[in-house]
């Protein structure tokens, strides 16, 4: 029987936790996509990501982090400057009465735990690989036509959530547009070991060319990704270990000591990606389909991880997983957080890398005024932690009061 409640295109990390989110539920789940994910084996220098507090409570809802915990290196401090000016700002876990401010998590970690998950699920079916080719609605369901080993068959379900990435086919079947903002960048994700400890804490440092980012991982290493111009991507790429690290440590400066190693280097494109929509008839994009942002603060995972609860919570109670009622409360629950963030990554990109004469002394400002002037401070860390977006009742746990005095 081909017949589901909830269809979800794209079995990512996004999508596969949507499937996890649901199985607490009558729901009967389908979960396709389309290709077999590689074999991830652990190494010091694996690509991680950075989950803040609001993703780690999420994944904790969901019976996931206690996978996660033991790779999961705690973030207590971020640590915010631009390259040649003095102004900084720094935030921290104490101040936020936490434990910490987010967790820099393997991919591979995170994926496995879903995977494990997955197979452990009577209501959810997965379909892998299966390559979606059309969709049709009518007022009751939505029909897919899916390609499976060269065979076609036919699925239908009450609602089908997009969550196949920033360049959705679903998105474009339906005939929904997406604006597209590219940024003439890389980013170059690698990872570094340090001559000194990192302490835990995340250096976001600005320079001229965009961000370069270090982010703890065990030991003395961490993740590097470095946002490099487009047209001197294949340069840097092309440099040894020892011209690239030279590089970097000269953009980053002596904080960590110096780097002593560098691991294997990757270069993703950079776009800002909103979709025009969130919703169609019986269907709801999620994630990157949703939209696609610059990794700096590194928002992208975690304002997807939020659509996924806001979904999750939305389809709680409803009989018609698809209605008009469900997709409204889905998009009203979820615009101003996707609006803020969207802002927010774009602004910091098109501001820090402007180098027209008089805002490298406004930016230089604005650093010192978050650092310093308390209502601003409390609603930047309120962003950082990912609080505003989450559902009510994860929202709970006593915060310090510099935190909770910003409400939504």
């Amino acid at each position: 029987m081909n017949d589901y409640d909830i269809a979800i295109v794209g079995g990512g990390l996004v999508g596969a936790s949507l499937a996890v989110a649901l199985a607490n539920t009558p729901l009967r789940v389908i979960l396709i996509e389309a290709s077999v994910p590689p074999a991830m084996l652990p190494s010091w220098d694996e690509r991680c990501i950075a989950l803040n507090d609001a993703t780690q409570r999420i994944f904790s809802d969901y019976g996931i982090w206690s996978a996660l915990a033991a790779d999961a290196e705690p973030i207590t401090a971020t640590h915010i400057s631009e390259q040649g000016r003095f102004g900084t700002t720094r935030f921290s876990a104490d101040e936020a009465g936490l434990p910490a401010l987010g967790y820099n998590v393997p991919l591979r970690a995170i994926g496995t735990a879903l995977m494990n998950t997955l197979g452990t699920l009577p209501n959810v079916r997965r379909l892998c690989p299966g390559r979606v080719t059309g969709i049709a609605t009518d007022a009751r369901r939505a029909q897919l036509t899916v390609e499976i080993d060269g065979a076609t068959q036919v699925i239908t379900a009450g609602l089908v959530a997009a969550a196949d990435g920033a360049q959705s086919a679903l998105r474009g079947l339906l005939g929904i547009s997406a604006e597209v903002r590219d940024y003439a960048q890389h980013a170059i994700v690698s990872a570094v070991q340090l001559s000194r400890p990192h302490q835990g804490v995340a250096y976001e440092r600005f320079t001229p060319d965009g961000p370069l980012a270090l982010i703890p991982k065990p030991g003395n290493s961490a993740s590097l990704v470095w946002t490099t111009p487009a047209a001197a991507v294949e340069t840097r790429l092309a440099w040894s270990d020892a011209e690239y690290l030279a590089a970097a440590q000269s953009s980053f400066g002596g904080r960590l000591g110096r780097f002593t190693a560098l691991g294997a280097r990757r270069a993703y494109p950079l776009a800002r990606v909103m979709s025009e929509q969130l919703t169609a008839p019986r269907t709801v994009l999620i994630g990157n389909a949703a939209q696609s942002l610059h990794p700096v603060a590194a928002q992208g995972f975690n304002l997807g991880l939020r659509d996924v609860a806001a979904l999750a919570e939305a389809l709680t109670g409803g009989a018609d997983p698809g209605a008009a009622a469900v997709l409204d409360r889905y998009e009203a629950a979820r615009q101003r957080d996707r609006s803020r963030v969207g802002n927010l990554t774009d602004t910091m990109v098109r501001t820090f890398s402007n180098r027209i004469p008089g805002l490298t002394q406004l930016r230089h400002l604005g650093l010192i005024a978050v650092d310093l002037l308390p209502p601003l401070r409390a609603a930047v860390l309120r962003q950082h932690l990912g609080h505003l977006g989450l559902p009510s009742r994860l929202r709970q746990t006593q915060l310090a009061p510099a935190v909770v005095e910003v409400e939504e």
